[in-house]
């Protein structure tokens, strides 16, 4: 079992709001993807990273869904649309190996 986790940037890179409409199409296709998901979005977590002499950042909501095997090739489809979608020239999709308990 594999938990895929969407990094998701709350503004675009001019600093405005994404559209709501675009989170909802993502919960949409994930969940009659894959089931369901969880989104982690009432507060929203800060992205960090170093460009030179100065530490960018973006506000962010995760959304993750559970998978018994990852299709490397329809995830990394996907993380190329959403980078079309979201206005972003990278967005993080991972995931990581679990064990249910």
């Amino acid at each position: 079992m594999h938990l895929v986790q969407l990094l998701l940037p709350l503004k675009d890179p001019d600093g405005k709001p994404i559209p709501r409409s675009r989170f909802r199409k993502v919960r949409e296709e994930l969940t009659d993807r894959f089931g369901g998901l969880t989104a982690y979005t009432r507060a929203p977590a800060e992205g960090l990273w170093d460009v030179g002499n100065e530490v960018d950042y973006d506000d962010i909501v995760v959304y993750e869904v559970m998978v018994e095997d990852i299709d490397r090739a329809w995830w990394r489809d996907y993380r190329k649309e959403l980078e079309v979608d979201f206005e972003q020239d990278e967005l993080v999709v991972r995931a990581q190996e679990i064990e249910r308990l």
